[in-house]
């Protein structure tokens, strides 16, 4: 079984409230709303456009991300195929950290396959998607040392992460570090290099 085949499965990657999240997904945004851009962060709707190109008329977000001050404009109509969604809630971070905490990861021991994979939950956007890819990483890093891009990976996987809890539980982000590090920790506690799954 490997990440891809893993989401499809209810008691591993879909926690009981994914409904809810699913439902900010379907929601219009609006100036003001927190949303998630997928592998970029935290972002905010500064406006909204009506644009015409062509002899059509187009809505238009305008959103700023908050990691490197950037003005993004994006078509609504293509906001949810790009996977931009609101900000999760504050609720949901316990969910969040009860399946960080689970001791269930599949790790595709390809690493041409396992990269794919990787990427793919990345591009999602969501957050137990991105949680999954660095438990993965975090349980592989115990067996082997990582490549330079799966490093890379890991460490911007945990950097959105914490953004996005932090936001959501207006707690400082030194101490979602510190939460995350000893959750891993914690569920992982068990595994010696070299002892592969």
């Amino acid at each position: 079984m490997n990440a891809l085949e893993m989401r499809s499965k209810p008691d591993l990657l879909t926690p009981p409230a994914i409904s809810s999240i699913i439902g900010f997904l379907m929601n219009a945004f609006k100036v003001g709303d927190r949303i998630i851009y997928p592998n970029q962060g935290l972002g905010i709707i500064e406006g909204i456009q009506d644009q015409a190109f062509d002899g059509e008329k187009f809505l238009i977000y305008c959103l700023r991300i908050k990691a490197n001050n950037t003005l993004v404009m994006v078509p609504a109509s293509s906001a949810e195929e790009m996977g931009i969604r609101k900000l999760i809630s504050e609720r949901s971070v316990k969910e969040i950290f009860d399946f960080m905490k689970n001791g269930v990861i599949e790790v595709t021991m390809n690493w041409k396959g396992r990269y794919k994979e990787h990427i793919n939950l990345m591009k999602s956007g969501t957050l137990f998607d991105m949680v999954a890819v660095l438990k993965s990483l975090y349980y592989l890093s115990l067996l082997k040392p990582l490549s330079f891009r799966e490093k890379k990976m890991m460490e911007k996987a945990k950097e959105l992460i914490i953004s996005e809890i932090s936001a959501a539980s207006s707690l400082p982000i030194p101490q979602i570090e510190r939460k995350i590090t000893l959750t891993l920790s914690s569920c992982f506690k068990d595994v010696k290099p070299g002892l592969e799954a």
